[in-house]
């Protein structure tokens, strides 16, 4: 048990390694830009300034979300989403698949839960004993469930999800910044220490090495935050991008895509004027597809392509005499059905507007 312990503790320690070289590579090309670059080598007092200026808004920025894409934990889903000790042992006692697929079919009709296993089951965690809320996924790094998982980032050391993707976006962005204005500004100068204009032994040194990893940095950013806004765009997680969410009516890789730009305000929230700052910026909770909300519930696509819980196949709405919602509407908010819906569908709804309610009020 001790060295378990031990190796536990090792691993934790080895976890912060990539966030320590991050802080030590910024540190020194902090040092070397404004010492090295600004202070020794610029001779003209006006460009000095105007580097120094906008080399710290650039610095300040690429801190800031860095601290926050590192240090905002993920959130994990509401009590609500817990089975409790009574449903534990039921469904623990239980040896029959089929049986255990209904006791958490049972548990999960009181929660706004659509997404589907590949089975067409409902996602259960084993290992945190809970029905995974639509986009939610166990991490094995965290060790828990996180809502909205993209991916687990080696290099913050933190689960990127619902609480700080947006954080995380914006460090690509600003570090892509930060490299390339770095490499903009001293390329000048690396080409006068080569050609022999400048002679300062150990400021060339810095201004080389400046050159070299701000490049090499801004190559691989530009291939991961080109990818990331592809996604955005799409409104996908890294991990739905790998495999497609599924719904009742099957996987579906285009089920939460509310268009560009519902697809942005889902990620950045609704005040535009936080979008480029690491700073929440959505209401707690909205039923309106614009809004973050509170990471349980994400809206779909249309009613035909992202089938819910509460619509169900296609014989059984002929059946009792609904027409199909044309294909393409989008919806901006979650309809209300017609009073000529079967009862179980009206009580599903009911269901879902009280939890909706109950958690505003905690809000």
């Amino acid at each position: 048990m001790a060295l378990w312990r031990g190796l536990r503790c090792c691993r934790r320690a080895f976890a912060w390694l990539p966030v320590l070289l991050i802080a030590l590579l910024l540190l020194w090309s902090y040092y070397g830009y404004v010492c090295e670059l600004c202070l020794v080598t610029v001779s003209n007092p006006v460009e000095k300034v105007a580097y120094l200026v906008v080399f710290h808004i650039l610095f300040v920025l690429f801190v800031w979300t860095y601290w926050k894409s590192v240090f905002t934990l993920p959130i994990q889903p509401g009590k609500k989403f817990h089975m409790s000790y009574a449903d534990q042992e039921r469904y623990e006692n239980e040896e029959r698949p089929e049986v255990q697929r209904q006791i958490l079919a049972e548990i999960a009709r009181k929660l706004p839960v659509y997404t589907r296993t590949g089975n067409g089951g409902i996602r259960f965690c084993d290992r945190c004993q809970l029905i995974k809320p639509d986009r939610c996924h166990h991490c094995s790094v965290c060790a828990m469930c996180v809502l909205k998982m993209d991916h687990h980032c080696p290099w913050v050391n933190n689960c990127i999800g619902f609480s700080n993707y947006k954080f995380f976006l914006l460090f690509l962005a600003y570090s892509l910044l930060y490299c390339l204005y770095i490499a903009a500004t001293v390329f000048k100068y690396f080409i006068k220490y080569w050609t022999g204009e400048l002679t300062n032994g150990r400021s060339k040194f810095h201004i080389l090495f400046l050159l070299f990893v701000a490049v090499m940095f801004f190559v691989s950013l530009m291939f991961l935050f080109g990818y990331h806004c592809w996604l955005v765009s799409r409104n996908r997680s890294t991990l739905e991008a790998f495999s497609a969410p599924v719904f009742q009516n099957g996987p579906d890789k285009n089920g939460f895509n509310l268009g560009f730009v519902k697809n942005l305000q889902q990620v950045f929230g609704e005040e535009k004027k936080l979008w480029l700052l690491p700073i929440a910026s959505s209401v707690p909770l909205c039923l309106s597809a614009l809004s973050q909300g509170d990471g349980h519930f994400f809206p779909m696509r249309t009613l035909s392509e992202a089938r819910n819980p509460l619509l169900t196949n296609e014989e059984q709405w002929e059946e009792d005499g609904i027409d199909e919602e044309p294909q393409g509407k989008e919806i901006s908010e979650i309809s209300y059905p017609d009073p000529q819906w079967p009862i179980e569908e009206l009580e599903e709804l009911i269901k879902f507007k009280n939890y909706v309610g109950e958690v505003s009020e905690q809000l």
